[in-house]
C-alpha cells in the first residue's frame, strides 16, 4: 500500500514513516496542508492519514477541498484534537476514520488495515493467495503449497503488491512508485534482480509458475502451467 502522511512535527514524521516502512509500506510525507492537499489531488495513494493541526491549513479543510473535488482517497485522521466533537466533524466531512494521539502502533496498524479491508478489497482473514499460494498479510508469511518461504521485507511487499493486480500487467515505472517509492530509479536494473529472486523463491521446483516477465511492459502474476519434463529437469 501506499501511503500519505501529512503532519508537520518531524518527530512524529519519523516514527511513522520508520514504522510503516518496516510493515512494507510505501511512505510519502509532506509537512503543510497546501503540500497535502496537492499531493492527494494529483498523486495515486491507497490512503491518506492526515493530522488536524497544520501550519498553514487544518486538516479538516483538506479533506473538505477533497472531498468537494471528487476525490474518494481513504482518509484517516491521526491528531491530538481527540475530544467526541473533533472526531465527530471529521467523520461528517467524510474521512473514514479518525485515530487520537496518544495512540499504541498496533492500533494504527490495525485501522490501516480496516480500511484497506473496506475500501481496497483486502479479505477479511487478511490472506492473499494464487494457486497454493497463500500469503497472510497479518503475520507476514508466505507459504507455497504447505512449505514456508522466507522472503526479506522488500521481497514480502513486492510480492503483495503482484498479488494485488493479479492478471494484470504492471510496469516497473508502476512497482517503482508503489513498492519503492520516492528517489528509487524505475530503469535501474535492481527491480529485475528482485523479482528474479523473487520468483526463485516462489516458482521453483512447482509446476504451476505465478510471476512472468512480459517483455517490452513488465510483470504479471498469474498461473501458468511448465511443461512436467522442466518441472522434473528444475528439481534434479
Amino acid at each position: 500500500m501506499k501511503l500519505l502522511y501529512v503532519e508537520d512535527d518531524p518527530a512524529a514524521q519519523q516514527y511513522i514513516f520508520k514504522g510503516l516502512g518496516e510493515h512494507g509500506f510505501v511512505v510519502e510525507v509532506v509537512s503543510d496542508g497546501a503540500s497535502g492537499l496537492e499531493h492527494a489531488s494529483h498523486g495515486s495513494y491507497d490512503l491518506v492519514i492526515l493530522d488536524v493541526m497544520l501550519p498553514d491549513m487544518e486538516g479538516y479543510e483538506v479533506l473538505r477541498r477533497l472531498r468537494e473535488a471528487g476525490v474518494d482517497t481513504p482518509v484517516l485522521f491521526l491528531s491530538a484534537r481527540g475530544a467526541v466533537g473533533d472526531r465527530v466533524r471529521g467523520l461528517e466531512l467524510g474521512a473514514d476514520d479518525y485515530l487520537p494521539k496518544p495512540f499504541a502502533f498496533a492500533e494504527l496498524l490495525a485501522r490501516i488495515r480496516a480500511i484497506a479491508r473496506r475500501r481496497l478489497g483486502e479479505p477479511d482473514d487478511g490472506r492473499l493467495a494464487a494457486a497454493d499460494l497463500v500469503v497472510d498479510l497479518h503475520r507476514r508469511t508466505v507459504e507455497r503449497g504447505g512449505r514456508r518461504v522466507e522472503l526479506s521485507p522488500k521481497q514480502f511487499a513486492l510480492l503483495e503488491y503482484l498479488l494485488r493486480h493479479r492478471g494484470q500487467v504492471v510496469s516497473r515505472a508502476m512497482i517503482t512508485e508503489n513498492v519503492w517509492g520516492w528517489g528509487f530509479e524505475s530503469f535501474s536494473n535492481l527491480i529485475d534482480v528482485h523479482i528474479n529472486r523473487l520468483r526463485k523463491k516462489i516458482d521453483q521446483g512447482v509446476a504451476t509458475k505465478l510471476i512472468h516477465t512480459v517483455k517490452g511492459a513488465g510483470y504479471i502474476l498469474e498461473e501458468r502451467a511448465e511443461p512436467a519434463a522442466r518441472v522434473e529437469s528444475s528439481v534434479a
